[in-house]
């Protein structure tokens, strides 16, 4: 008899060569089976790659794209991992739902949201949307009586924070802004006018779609199981960075199947400032009891030198998955440590060396300086600039265009030149109340006076203040008052403190929702004017140095992009060059000084750390001033970074400075 053989009907022939496209430790992630998967895909270990292959590999396998949830922080990197993947599979990618976590949760609830009497016509608030509905409410409930109640956009951030945290306005005013303490009851007020008016008026805004989605899939079950039955893979990137929802979400959207993949890395988790929960990564392991953990630790980016350094500063982290990273024998020369005399020659010293580099060849572009803080960039901006070394801040603004420098140099431009038109506008406009016509009419009075200062001062100038801004010019004379023409003459740093201390904290702290960042700006600005013998001198190498940085050799090289680039380590994450300079790692400065003597706090800065060393593929250079020539109490001694300390000696190069 003869015999026939049937071929297994689940026989998978894949068209893509996976084993050939990924390494073992790649492969053995994108070609697991079901269930609840965490990748631990340590720096430069290719993660982008495994999202990309995982979703081919399921639709190869016979999953519909349809029933595929691809959930990324960014549009971009969605976009690039679904285009990435239909070149794999010529097209079938196309059906996956892929997209940020607000963009699903938009389609989601336009579709479903009539079940939490969410019309489906719903409009998304922008950010300034919020803020003028917000600042609405602040009216509606007679708030602004109060001059020194909190700005719009100071009030979104709060509620923003607390709404994605899944906590009460009073814990995130006491933890991130203590300065508006007194105020917990009124901004607790706010709020729920803010969800009244939204809910009357059919208005979602960004943190909405994630707060509905969710409340959507817990009030209503029968969604939850229809959607939850829907999605048979979720697939999480960058999932160090999600908040309590965002993580309560992908739980609600896999229970039923249970399949679940998310990929980060517990050593780059550096966002608790922007509500990431580190314990959702950590945790992960706990709430899904069956999860396969997989690790990628082949770096494909830096040196084993520069791993080497990594590796033993992360592996003193208590709470992590343990991991070595490992370079594919790539050899380079040690880290350098350089103690720098103070951040006036560590500024020379980064320089001196970028020139170097580029006389040997390196282009621009492959070299990057990082900081824990934007004010840490001040020295290195006017000592790039004096060389015409062209630069480009990836971290905000140039450090003198940002508005609230501005505002302190206006104020001692003012007063060294009381007939500076341009900086008396701008300090009187500072001036709650006082607005463009008001303030033209003060500078017609004071132009046409011998005694400038004196006229501003006097009581006749109170008939041209509208009553409303009265009590704030008040307060303005009375900080005007106390800048004395000697000291501005030959101390700005004390004018500085006057400006900052009687009255201009007070409008940073109402103003903005990064009131202690411009602080530290200022400060940084008042340790910079201890360098000059007279306010006259630092304001005219200010001018000079501004009007170098508008050239277009600061603007851009030979080339278009040409330029070296400077950035906090926050938002530098996910970006990679060639020779990384990382500049102020000093103990009190990075670590800042608000993490010490937290655990949680200390070992998230190892990690922004982390992130600084891994961001270089050849050369890196850490550097750390001695010196610090502080405003208010002069030159003290620095200690280097406790992150610098507690490294092993064998790990870098210490380079010593000579003239």
């Amino acid at each position: 008899m003869k015999k026939y053989h049937l071929k297994s009907s689940d026989s998978f022939k894949p068209s893509i060569d996976y084993s050939s496209h990924l390494n073992p430790e790649q492969l053995e992630a994108v070609t697991t089976g079901d269930g609840a998967a965490l990748v631990i895909a340590g720096a430069g270990s290719g993660k982008t790659r495994v999202v990309t292959y995982r979703v081919a590999y399921l639709i190869e396998k016979g999953v519909d794209p349809s029933r595929i949830m691809l959930l990324t922080f960014t549009n971009k990197a969605s976009k690039e991992m679904l285009q990435r993947a239909e070149l794999l599979i010529k097209g079938e990618s196309r059906r996956v739902w892929g997209g940020t976590f607000h963009s699903i949760g938009n389609m989601i609830l336009r579709k479903y949201g009539s079940a939490i009497d969410l019309s489906p016509n719903f409009t998304i608030l922008d950010r300034e949307d919020s803020k003028d509905l917000i600042e609405s409410c602040v009216a509606e409930l007679k708030l602004r009586k109060d001059k020194m109640f909190p700005k719009a956009n100071v009030l979104v951030n709060v509620i923003s924070y607390a709404v994605g945290t899944e906590r009460p306005v009073i814990d995130e005013i006491e933890e991130n802004y203590s300065h508006l303490f007194v105020y917990c009851d009124e901004i607790e007020k706010v709020k729920r006018r803010y969800e009244t008016k939204k809910r009357e008026m059919n208005l979602v805004d960004f943190d909405d779609l994630l707060f509905l989605w969710k409340k959507l899939m817990v009030d209503v079950p029968a969604i939850r199981e229809k959607l939850a039955e829907k999605f048979l893979h979720v697939l999480v990137d960058e999932y160090q960075d999600t908040n309590r929802i965002q993580s309560e979400i992908v739980d609600l959207m896999t229970s039923v199947h249970n399949n679940v993949m998310v990929v980060g890395d517990d050593s780059q988790a550096i966002y608790s400032f922007r509500g990431a929960c580190f314990d959702n990564i950590i945790e992960f392991p706990d709430r899904y009891h069956n999860a396969k953990t997989f690790k990628l630790t082949t770096n494909y980016r830096s040196t084993d030198e520069i791993l080497g350094l990594a590796n033993e500063s992360i592996a003193l982290n208590s709470r992590q998955f343990p991991k070595t990273l490992n370079s594919l024998n790539r050899k380079g020369p040690l880290p350098a440590l350089i103690p720098l005399k103070n951040t006036g020659q560590q500024a020379e010293f980064i320089s001196q060396r970028i020139l170097d580099l580029i006389d040997e060849g390196v282009s621009m572009k492959e070299i990057a300086v990082l900081y824990r803080s934007h004010y840490q960039s001040m020295d290195l901006q006017m000592e790039l600039t004096r060389r015409r070394i062209p630069y480009e801040v990836r971290s905000g603004m140039r450090f003198f265009e940002q508005a609230h420098i501005k505002d302190i140099v206006s104020y001692l431009r003012a007063i060294l030149n009381p007939m500076d038109e341009i900086s008396w506008t701008r300090i009187l406009k500072l001036t709650p109340g006082i607005g463009g016509v008001t303030a033209r009419r003060i500078w017609d009075s004071v132009r046409s006076s011998i005694h400038p200062i004196q006229t501003v001062m006097s009581e006749g100038i109170l008939k041209l203040i509208p009553k409303r801004g009265i009590e704030n010019w008040a307060m303005f004379r009375d900080n005007l008052s106390g800048l004395e023409e000697e000291t501005v003459q030959s101390r700005p740093s004390e004018t500085i403190r006057q400006v900052l201390t009687n009255g201009y904290d007070a409008y940073l702290q109402k103003t903005f929702e990064n009131y202690e960042e411009r602080k530290e700006d200022i400060e940084q600005l008042a340790n910079y004017s201890n360098n000059f013998k007279s306010t006259g001198d630092f304001l005219s190498d200010l001018a000079l140095l501004t009007n170098l940085q508008s050239e277009d050799i600061v603007d851009g090289g030979e080339e278009e992009g040409e330029a070296i680039a400077l950035s906090t380590v926050h938002r530098a994450k996910g970006l990679e060059w060639s020779r990384v300079f990382i500049l102020g790692l000093t103990d009190g400065s990075f670590p800042s000084a608000k993490s010490m003597g937290d655990l949680e706090g200390e070992e998230e800065e190892r990690r922004v750390f982390y992130v600084a060393i891994t961001r270089a593929k050849d050369e890196l250079y850490l550097c750390y001033p001695i010196m610090d020539n502080r405003w208010y109490d002069g030159s003290v001694i620095k200690r280097p970074s406790p992150f610098i300390q507690e490294l092993p000696e064998y790990t870098y190069e210490k380079w010593e400075i000579e003239y």
